[in-house]
């Protein structure tokens, strides 16, 4: 079997330590990732060595102490993406802010993995005599697919928070169950994530959303108690009677949608809040995005697919600048998947929504969104300042541009004279 250069390259970070007398093994989503199967996304190697010796045996040209006094270095590869990270086993004091430990205490790796969240993270691997060593039964709760806390789970949820998301997001999007005592922690700290910072709340969201098991994501999030902390304003969707129908609804587009896009996903979830009308939904969206410190494009963009939603019915009797326009927006295709999700999960007509699929896919950019006949210096040259007439002016002969009655600069200028003429 032919392995990665960042494969290749963690096995020689073990090599390394090895040969310099330390104890070295895999450690973590690593371990968990070759046991399923999958190619791991990065490598993290555990060590009896001290941050210092690491530091010593590769180089500080070659590392970047990133958490030193945790006991974490990281070993530069010849490309970021051969980048290991290499920690020495720990045992961990307590979290008091919910996020991080007081101190740390170097030690074994059988109380190393004692430290660790989830049985199935809590593995090691020796890359070069391919052998795994369990201390915690990861291995068995890998093959019965069961998401279980490594010892007490309210303790394990305690020391970090935002483990209570990672149960969620490792069971929906590995397909697993989760453990019944760990679900019941769970439920019961449930109100305690907003201790986590926006940020790393978010980007556990991003996660799920972005995973096809996206709906099983958040029906667990859901009956765990987090979503109602994480986001307040769709909790009446479950709780509110006769309003159950429309989360089930909110479940069924988010199974059905096609995308690798967050922002999709996460205008699916938002779309029917339950709210008095479209703008106070548009105004809800905006400040659940600022809450989870979205960036401005996320933030614009979930909020533009949850305004356009509606803006395909009808599309085959648009004027052409109308459709044109829509056609043409850059953000077009996320459209296209978010309703087409919304469409089927209520057995509605996909008509209009393959209209607009047919015409883009059959018409030339160039005819769809072409180059301006006339700009802003066009009309300061033909003397009309610039004021509330003037976007107006550009504006209507656009649309006579996309309407194809006007195909030259000199049939714009003509169309321009007539229009100021008339004014």
């Amino acid at each position: 079997m032919k392995h990665t250069e960042p494969y290749q390259a963690a096995v020689e970070v073990v090599r390394k330590l090895r040969d310099a007398g330390f104890q070295a093994l895999w450690a973590g989503g690593c371990v968990r990732d070759l046991q399923l199967g999958k190619e791991p996304k990065d490598y993290d190697v555990a060590t009896n060595a001290l941050p210092d010796e690491v530091r010593h045996l590769f180089g500080k040209r070659h590392t970047l102490a990133v958490g030193a006094s945790f006991g974490v270095i990281i070993v530069r590869g010849h490309q970021p993406d051969c980048d290991v990270e290499v920690a020495t086993f720990r045992t961990e004091g307590p979290y008091l802010d919910g996020r991080r430990p007081e101190h740390v205490h170097f030690t074994t790796a059988e109380e190393d993995a004692q430290r660790r969240d989830f049985t199935i993270n809590g593995m090691f691997y020796d890359p070069i005599n391919d052998s795994i060593f369990d201390y915690v039964g990861g291995k068995s709760d890998l093959q019965l697919h069961i998401i279980r806390a490594i010892g007490n789970p309210l303790e394990r949820m305690q020391e970090d928070k935002l483990r209570l998301l990672r149960a969620i997001r490792f069971t929906a999007t590995l397909r697993f169950r989760l453990d019944e005592d760990t679900f019941h922690a769970i439920q019961t700290m449930a109100e305690q994530i907003t201790v986590v910072s926006p940020e790393r709340i978010a980007e556990e969201m991003r996660k799920m959303l972005l995973h096809p098991n996206r709906e099983y994501a958040m029906e667990l999030a859901c009956s765990a108690g987090l979503l109602k902390p994480v986001i307040p304003e769709l909790a009446s969707l479950w709780e509110t009677e006769g309003s159950l129908s429309l989360w089930q609804q909110t479940l069924k587009r988010l199974e059905i949608l096609q995308t690798h896009h967050f922002e999709t996903a996460f205008a699916a979830l938002l779309l029917d809040l339950p709210v008095a009308n479209d703008q106070q939904r548009l105004e809800t969206v905006y400040q659940i995005c600022k809450q989870l410190r979205f960036s401005n494009h996320e933030l614009n963009l979930v909020h533009w697919l949850i305004e356009q939603r509606e803006s395909l019915q009808g599309a085959s009797s648009f004027s052409l600048s109308r459709l044109k326009r829509l056609l043409a927006h850059p953000d077009f295709p996320f459209l296209l998947e978010l309703v087409e999700a919304d469409l089927r999960s209520r057995n509605q007509s996909l008509a209009d929504l393959e209209f607009c699929r047919q015409y883009r896919d059959h018409t030339p950019i160039e005819v769809l969104n072409p180059p301006p006949l006339l700009t802003g210096n066009d009309l300061i040259a033909a003397g009309i300042k610039s004021g509330p007439q003037f976007k107006e002016l550009l504006t209507q002969i656009q649309d006579a541009q996309l309407e194809e009655r006007i195909h030259t600069q000199a049939d714009a200028q003509a169309l321009l004279e007539q229009l100021v003429k008339h004014k």
